[in-house]
């Protein structure tokens, strides 16, 4: 598939307005992200997955807005603003006068040695990080949005829509490598009756924890810098961002434990409780867990089930949603 003329147009360092010895460019499923000196220029691609709508230029510089402002209440200065690609002269500029043919973001660059995944992977996550993560998220929880629509994306037959899903998707998988039946009767079956106990979901309601929240907080997502940057939550879908705390805190919590860091896992629960005073979260952390290693066993099987992947990454992606579905039945069976 060709890339949009733009990229070509990015890679080439000339074309910033700040010094830039080179530029790299890293893509997702939904951006285009460059690497350029000291900021990082991200552009969202041309997709419409249905929970995620990018399809048109006025639709992308809505959502790059949506990602500047939302970010902001985590990450105030790292997110620089607004950027364009204009058609000058015939030729393309950054930030030019002409008629705007794309839209992105500016950051600054964060140092890749303190990004939270490399750390983990080294080993070197201490307890003083995760202290430094609470410290941030404790009031920005007490301060995110909770009213109007919000509190009802906490009901039960809300949270089950995204639950349900990822089995009716998953199901297919059943019996190829990764996920055995009796893995998937264990987790649905708990799930199912999890999400029947509608006074647990409704408990949650009434005590003001279903928030507009970060939605994709984990390592990869997490800078240890100083000041520490949560960035990168989801602005594309409120669906996904509007959720209890105790689903956004157990997002990170199930990564930990993911990497084999379980006491590190334990702490960072233990200690967000102490400091917020939620102890309700505990009756919820399992279940939250649980669907978020699921969720992520489900993008893994869809990326080893793309034929454009070559062999190496997708045994790769097996094996990895082959340890989510373990650490789900895990939290299943506890």
């Amino acid at each position: 598939m060709s890339l949009p003329s733009f990229v070509e147009f990015l890679q080439r360092k000339e074309n910033y307005p700040h010094p830039v010895d080179k530029v790299t460019l890293v893509q997702t499923h939904i951006s285009f992200v460059f690497l350029a000196g000291d900021f990082v220029y991200k552009f969202k691609k041309l997709v419409d997955f249905g929970f995620l709508n990018f399809s048109t230029l006025e639709k992308r510089k809505y959502f790059c807005e949506q990602e500047l402002q939302l970010n902001r209440r985590l990450c105030p200065d790292l997110y620089e603003g607004l950027v364009t690609l204009n058609v000058d002269e015939d030729s393309l500029c950054l930030n030019g006068e002409g008629e705007v043919v794309e839209y992105g973001i500016c950051m600054a660059r964060m140092p890749e040695e303190k990004m939270m995944g490399r750390v983990v992977r080294a080993g070197n996550l201490t307890r003083t990080h995760l202290d430094g993560i609470i410290e941030q998220l404790v009031p920005f929880y007490t301060q995110a949005a909770g009213d109007g629509e919000i509190p009802e994306f906490g009901l039960a037959q809300s949270v089950a829509v995204n639950v349900l899903e990822n089995f009716e998707q998953t199901e297919a998988f059943v019996g190829q490598g990764a996920l055995s039946r009796n893995q998937f009767e264990l987790i649905s079956t708990w799930a199912k009756e999890f999400l029947s106990h509608e006074d647990r979901f409704q408990a949650r309601i009434d005590a003001g924890k279903i928030r507009d929240c970060h939605g994709d907080m984990h390592s990869a997502n997490i800078c240890l810098a100083d000041p520490i940057y949560i960035f990168d939550c989801i602005e594309f879908n409120e669906r996904f961002r509007y959720t209890d705390v105790a689903a956004d805190v157990a997002f990170l919590a199930m990564d930990l434990d993911f990497h084999g860091e379980e006491e590190l896992s334990n702490y960072f629960i233990e200690q967000f409780i102490e400091r917020s005073g939620d102890i309700g979260l505990l009756e919820m952390l399992n279940f939250y867990k649980c669907y978020r290693t699921y969720v992520r066993a489900k993008i893994a099987l869809f990326t080893a089930s793309d034929p454009a992947v070559d062999e190496k990454t997708k045994a790769a992606c097996i094996e990895q949603a082959k340890q989510h579905f373990l650490l789900a039945e895990k939290y299943a069976a506890a």
